[in-house]
């Protein structure tokens, strides 16, 4: 009986090309799994197109939900992007993939993974770290690594040469990820930082800010211990809010980010996401925090989930500092329940109101017209304390001065 492979299937050219140079070079049996993790109608037709291509079963897991309540919520409660800028689209849906891949690999009795990732990119740690963790005894083959193909055109002809005649481009497009969260874009005019996106033809989620609507549209959003929980007042899943987030960001023109990047194997990388629903929920739990949380608090936490989202962009996802990491904020969402009222206009995300049972906002107190829990008179003795090493200092240095 020949040993079995799990490939990450996607149905494109790459994990096309894949199935037949496994068969050739490994004589496996080769099994696809496609995860949905909301890329939307590109499953169409894959369970024909993996047969006719050599593989002997597809599995198409639904892994949305897990993939928002498991991994997107985290990062949201952590407040976790990466280098200022992105929120982890493609880093988050990783790990959960790779999960999947291991869960069927043990079912079917697999003995190796195979996956599409390039020898240049972050998404072969984010797939061989996860391997590594929860099935260390797994051989993994990044064909990418390993073949002669160096181009569209070569992968083209070598799946000619083995009877698959399907109808993939040579022409160069922009290389895309997409998910329920974001949609990544890179190549074409995007390789040379100097010059601008086309917009016009880059992107999928939305519009620029230049052709959103020219009125605003005001949402309200409800969270429970940092989940948010409805939109407009309608009750919702994570899952659906995001979605419905998507359509309504995407009209204004919100989330599109144009970044150079660090990649983890040393090279910088130029892109741009959309992540319209993404940005606003984000937007709005940020929010929420700063009427809830004490100083102290969000002090620690914008620091935690600065390397929290190195971890998840580094493929870390499955280590003890991630969930020690992950522990911590959830003790900081304990009391994060509320409304954010947001107005959406060309791109901006607009403050409209935050109201919250456990706001820490006093209004007696921060009003210039104090009630009794605040007494201006306290704030000179506080004053004096607090700059007590700067005026002892000052005098030493006068000290000093005069001695000279």
């Amino acid at each position: 009986m020949k040993e079995k492979v799990i490939l990450a299937y996607s149905g494109g050219l790459d994990t096309t090309a894949i199935i037949p140079w496994l068969r050739e070079n490994y004589d496996y049996d080769v099994i696809c799994v496609c995860i949905n993790v909301g890329q939307g109608n590109e499953l169409d037709g894959l369970e024909e197109r993996a047969r006719l291509c050599g593989a002997s079963r597809l599995y198409i897991e639904d892994a949305v939900d897990e993939f928002v309540n498991d991994f997107v919520m985290p990062c949201v409660k952590a407040g976790a992007v990466y280098e200022h800028k992105y929120l982890l689209g493609t880093s988050m849906a990783r790990p959960v993939i790779a999960k999947r891949l291991v869960e069927i690999a043990k079912i079917e009795g697999a003995t190796a993974i195979c996956h599409g990732a390039t020898g240049k990119g972050n998404d072969q740690l984010r797939f061989e770290l996860t391997i590594k963790a929860l099935a260390p005894e797994l051989k993994i083959i990044a064909p990418w690594r390993i073949w002669t193909l160096s181009s569209r055109e070569e992968e083209i002809e070598y799946c000619r040469q083995h009877g698959i005649n399907l109808p993939f481009s040579a022409d160069n497009s922009y290389s895309r990820d997409r998910n329920l969260w974001h949609i990544s874009h890179e190549g074409l005019e995007l390789e040379d930082p100097s010059k601008a996106p086309n917009y016009d033809h880059l992107l999928v989620l939305g519009v620029s800010p230049e052709k959103a609507p020219d009125e605003g549209e005001s949402i309200s959003l409800n969270f429970e211990k940092g989940i948010p929980t409805a939109l407009n007042g309608v009750k919702m899943s994570a899952t659906q809010v995001i979605g419905e987030l998507n359509k309504i960001g995407g009209k204004h023109g919100i989330g599109i980010v144009d970044i150079v990047e660090n990649r983890v194997v040393g090279m910088k990388s130029r892109g741009v996401y959309e992540t319209p629903g993404g940005t606003i929920l984000a937007e709005a739990h940020t929010q929420l925090e700063e009427l809830i949380l004490d100083h102290a608090t969000i002090a620690a936490k914008k620091e935690i989930g600065s390397r929290f989202a190195d971890i998840v962009y580094e493929g870390k996802w499955f280590t003890p500092l991630r969930e020690a990491y992950q522990a911590f904020v959830d003790i900081t969402q304990k009391y994060v329940t509320g409304e954010v009222k947001l107005k959406l206009y060309k791109g901006n995300i607009i403050k409209q109101g935050t109201t919250s049972p456990y706001s820490l906002y006093n209004e007696s107190i921060a009003s210039f017209t104090t009630g009794e829990l605040y007494n201006h008179k306290d704030a000179e003795g506080f004053i004096n304390l607090f700059g007590l090493s700067l005026k002892v200092r000052a005098m030493k240095h006068a000290e000093f001065n005069k001695k000279m």
